[in-house]
């Protein structure tokens, strides 16, 4: 298949572009290097915005049959900061894409979309249809997205697939994003620096290997057409748990700080996937002691090779 992939610089972008090549697919990525930086020579690469008009010409000369959506503001305290310029990159780039999209003849198009939007749940795992219930403009920008897509496919036809991302990790994420907790651990315990544990450490999150999850978008683009699913464990890993076990993976103290809690954060979180069992094929492979030992191995070469990415 011809492929495109937004966001296909970034982490998880990356490793989607890596799986649809060696896939034998044809991709083309689109990404304004905000945040990623080019990793693949054989993917043809575009540094353009999203929102950007000339995407519908990029889209329509290269022809492809799938689009994957996951460029994106991904901060919840940047949207909350500035609201405008997150619903000017997640909803009016959505938008741009999916009319892009629709002009080129795309049959299809699937979209990242965010735990956030389901706010604080009244079920743990959370089920693929559950209330959502946004609770920040960065959730709200995502939903919407959802929204549009079923909107193009009764207008236009433009078929889709929204998966709801838990927490994603696996080397090249940044520990400098707010939700790459994984990554902030182990480039703390590598490098001898201080780690923080906020509140009691009993808070909990879904951890999902990266490489688990670019195998529910390559699974999506020929599979579960107008389907929501969640791409998870469903399995809770408090705070306390996960330092520990990143601590064992670097062969570091398991001695972090503690700080008070921060407002707005939730106190647990996991999803169910099991509907994508039924309508991917798709389950979470990589056990969470030996994504975590990959992900710290990854980050000390990086350490020793600093060129590497």
């Amino acid at each position: 298949m011809r492929i495109a992939v937004t966001g296909g610089a970034g982490f998880i972008g990356s490793h989607l572009v890596d799986r649809l090549l060696g896939d034998g697919h044809e991709v083309v990525v689109v990404d304004d290097l905000s945040t990623g930086a080019t990793r693949n020579r054989d993917a043809e690469t575009h540094v353009m915005d999203v929102r950007d008009p000339e995407l519908a010409d990029l889209f329509t000369v290269f022809r492809p049959e799938a689009v994957c959506h996951l460029a994106a503001q991904i901060s919840v305290r940047g949207s909350v900061a500035d609201p405008r310029r997150d619903a000017r990159i997640n909803v009016e780039g959505t938008v741009n894409v999916l009319e892009s999209a629709r002009l080129a003849g795309v049959r299809k198009v699937v979209y990242a979309s965010s735990v956030a939007v389901y706010g604080r749940p009244a079920t743990i795992p959370v089920p693929g249809d559950a209330a959502t219930d946004p609770r920040s403009p960065y959730a709200a920008s995502k939903l919407s997205g959802e929204l549009y897509l079923t909107t193009f496919r009764a207008l236009y036809g433009v078929e889709y697939t929204t998966l709801v991302l838990s927490n994603v990790f696996g080397p090249r994420q940044s520990p400098a994003g707010e939700a790459g907790v994984v990554a902030i651990f182990t480039d703390a315990l590598l490098s001898g620096k201080p780690t923080v544990l906020y509140g009691d450490g009993a808070q909990t999150r879904d951890y999902v290997y990266v490489d688990d999850v670019v195998d529910g978008f390559a699974r999506a683009c020929t599979r579960g057409d107008g389907g929501r699913f969640n791409l998870g464990t469903g399995v809770q890993t408090t705070d306390r748990e996960l330092h520990s076990l990143v601590a064992a993976a670097a062969d570091a103290p398991d001695e972090p700080g503690l700080a008070p809690a921060r407002l707005g954060d939730l106190p647990a979180m996991a999803v169910d996937p099991r509907p994508a069992y039924e309508g991917l094929g798709w389950e979470p492979r990589t056990d969470l002691a030996a994504a975590l030992k990959a992900t710290v191995e990854w980050t000390r070469r990086k350490g020793d090779d600093p060129s590497r990415v």
